[in-house]
């Protein structure tokens, strides 16, 4: 008879999680359903509404467009801005944020082209001023 009874309460369970999710898919269902009836019943009412307005609200919407296109440029700009001055203050500090080993290995590549260049410059300038005067 226990047997009976653990075999019966896994449908029982299984019962209620069906009529659950039945009951919550139902009443979404609904819902949605009451939505779109509601979304065309506004659309219907407001299109006359737009078409009259709409000399006004396009070039309003397009302002209000590029207003806000504008601030959230400029917070991310400033964002940016404030991120590379933090960085530049913990290199300057020796903090040694992260990519300060690659600008570092940069900064040798260049000094060392740079002296290598100066170095060539001067053997040239040098044979540039011996060439003349031995001709």
């Amino acid at each position: 008879m226990a047997e009976h009874q653990q075999q019966r309460q896994p449908l029982a369970h299984q019962v209620a999680k069906a009529a659950t999710a039945v009951t919550a898919g139902g009443s979404l269902l609904v819902l949605s359903g009451l939505t779109l009836a509601g979304t065309v019943i506004a659309l219907t009412i407001a299109t006359p509404l737009l078409v009259i307005f709409s000399p006004v609200l396009v070039p309003a919407a397009i302002t209000i467009f590029l207003l806000i296109t504008g601030f959230l440029a400029s917070g991310g700009f400033g964002a940016a801005a404030i991120t590379v001055l933090s960085w530049i203050y913990r290199y300057v500090t020796g903090r040694h944020p992260p990519g300060a080993d690659q600008l570092d290995q940069a900064r040798m590549k260049l000094a060392s082209k740079a002296k290598e260049m100066k170095d060539r410059a001067e053997q040239f300038g040098h044979q540039h001023l011996t060439g003349p005067q031995s001709s």
